[in-house]
């Protein structure tokens, strides 16, 4: 078990760590009817995710506690594709959710295994490709992602850093602001999985490839969905030419390709960046990459030196 000792007073003066969150977890386990005992915290970042002894659950807690709706639309674009045969994180039947405790939004998903394999880019690919042929209803009121609206509501909380380097990341957003208000998208508009990328695609222990963290479904150009993994392998080499190759390959178009590309990247990268400048106060391991990133952007060099997050 991990023992977690960032994290500050959330939800009504609950500290985000192991320690804080363990009363909030037995009561959402006994108001679900399970059992807490033994839980494992596997992450505690954005959320704090247990895996339960007793039960094939995993149990997300929230450490923002104004995301009640987005975990509603979560956990209802859950059910809506398990009716559709769609291989994704399932919710559990008989579980009233998301939940409020002492503040604090918990929701409750079926394990998918025991222990976490991701599967491959090309399953990625062909779940994407599947994903964005489905016509979502009405009733799961997808919002529609504007990236600039995200970005500028994330660098104004961004209070841990040096107002230098946020100065820095303003800019910069604004000068790729005007540069995205001025592309020319190819790939049809609607529903995104939001964050697709090789660490929301998990081996099930039936050894099908499903999506997880299903948090960011939208409506928005398809290219977001592709981004990640293109500049995952461009920019950072964490994925191999023949890894993408595939990708494209099952898909069925190369973002790389696309006039548009280095523009969405930089935005994409530049979002990546300010998320980890939230993390900065929570570890030693996150002040320093973040600082890796921000010097990167300046000089353009060395971002084959970023680590995943």
């Amino acid at each position: 078990m991990i023992s977690g000792s960032d994290g500050g007073p959330v939800g009504g003066g609950t500290e985000f760590t192991a320690e804080g969150l363990a009363a909030i977890l037995h009561e959402a386990c006994e108001t679900a009817g399970l059992d807490s005992r033994g839980a494992e915290l596997l992450r505690l970042g954005s959320n704090a995710v247990y895996r339960l002894a007793s039960f094939p659950v995993i149990v997300r807690i929230a450490r923002d506690p104004a995301v009640l709706a987005e975990m509603e639309r979560a956990v209802n674009v859950a059910r809506w594709l398990e009716t559709e045969n769609f291989p994704a994180a399932r919710v559990p039947a008989l579980v009233s959710q998301p939940m409020v405790v002492g503040g604090l939004v918990v929701t409750f998903w079926e394990s998918v295994q025991e222990n976490e394999e991701y599967a491959t880019l090309g399953e990625l690919a062909d779940l994407l490709r599947r994903l964005h042929w489905l016509e979502e209803p009405e009733s799961l009121g997808l919002p529609y992602f504007d990236p600039m609206t995200k970005l500028t509501a994330s660098l104004d909380g961004l209070d841990g850093v040096a107002e230098e380097d946020r100065a820095f990341l303003e800019e910069r957003a604004a000068r790729l602001s005007k540069d995205y208000d001025r592309l020319d998208f190819v790939l049809p508009f609607g529903m995104i999985h939001g964050d697709a990328n090789i660490g929301n695609i998990l081996r099930h222990r039936d050894g099908q490839a499903v999506l997880i963290d299903l948090d960011g479904f939208a409506l928005a150009p398809r290219e977001w969905d592709l981004i990640l993994t293109a500049i995952y392998h461009d920019r950072y080499g964490w994925h191999s030419k023949t890894e993408y190759a595939e990708f494209v390959h099952r898909y069925g178009f190369d973002l790389m390709n696309w006039p548009g590309y280095e523009t969405l990247a930089d935005l994409r990268e530049l979002m990546m960046v300010a998320w980890v400048g939230h993390q900065v106060g929570t570890s030693e391991r996150s002040a320093a990459e973040f600082a890796r990133r921000v010097r990167s952007l300046r000089t353009g060099e060395g971002r084959e030196e970023w680590k995943p997050f």
